[in-house]
């Protein structure tokens, strides 16, 4: 009887994002994976050590898709913004993946390329070395939570976010003014969660990115650059 077929690593994490497009981390198990791929869980954990292991692996992958091709170019702002902007745009192929970038930090090739371009871009944006180690992590923790609240709303299906729409006009509009003056106030302005998230996207970085280059110790004047 013929033995039952090896899967490759590439394989194996082909099929578990699939799974994860279509499903969550917390339905994922190594041993659904493994009935998908006709195949037991020992198999797969020659590959992987653990669920978590793996959910990395996947993780990594879509940085390194984000990556794929890209220059860095402009100053140190336009570079980290380009870099998030790709990212996003990874993710948002991919919704149901976001959370796992968010909850199982991936160590691998791509995690390394995040970090290079990030930690790159700020040094070049002037910042004492000392500085930039703690500023990187802001960044990195922003970008993550951004794009995870914005993955979470596309995953929901058409209807469930024309029953949250209709349920926040609802909210606000008929907000009673005694309890809630301010909302009443606003309600024809303010905006559902849903609407216009890549401006809000942009907007919240570059006021991060604003308040690093607030606290860059200000250029020499040339002449003191060159001792006169």
């Amino acid at each position: 009887m013929a033995g039952r077929r090896r899967w490759s690593s590439e394989e194996i994490l082909d099929a578990a994002a699939e799974l994860l497009r279509t499903g969550d981390t917390e339905s994922f198990s190594v041993r659904g994976l493994a009935a998908v791929l006709g195949t037991d869980s020992s198999s797969l954990y020659r590959h992987f050590r653990n669920k978590t292991e793996l959910l990395r692996a996947v993780a990594d992958r879509i940085l390194l898709a984000a990556l794929e091709g890209h220059r860095p170019e402009g100053d140190w702002k336009q570079r980290i913004t380009a870099l998030a902007l790709r990212l996003r745009e990874a993710f948002g192929r991919q919704p149901q993946l976001a959370a796992v970038w968010g909850r199982y930090a991936s160590s691998g090739t791509g995690s390394r390329l995040v970090m290079e371009e990030i930690l790159q871009a700020l040094r070049a944006s002037g910042l004492p070395d000392e500085e930039i180690p703690a500023r990187y992590h802001r960044i990195v923790i922003l970008i993550a939570a951004l794009i995870a609240a914005e993955a979470g709303m596309s995953a929901i299906s058409p209807q469930e976010f024309e029953q949250g729409m209709e349920h926040f006009r609802v909210a606000v509009l008929g907000a009673d003014p005694e309890r809630f003056p301010a909302l009443a106030h606003y309600a024809r302005d303010v905006r559902p969660l849903g609407v216009d998230r890549r401006a809000a996207f942009e907007e919240i970085l570059a006021a991060q990115l604003a308040s690093i280059e607030a606290g860059v110790p200000p250029r020499r004047e040339a002449s003191e650059r060159k001792g006169g």
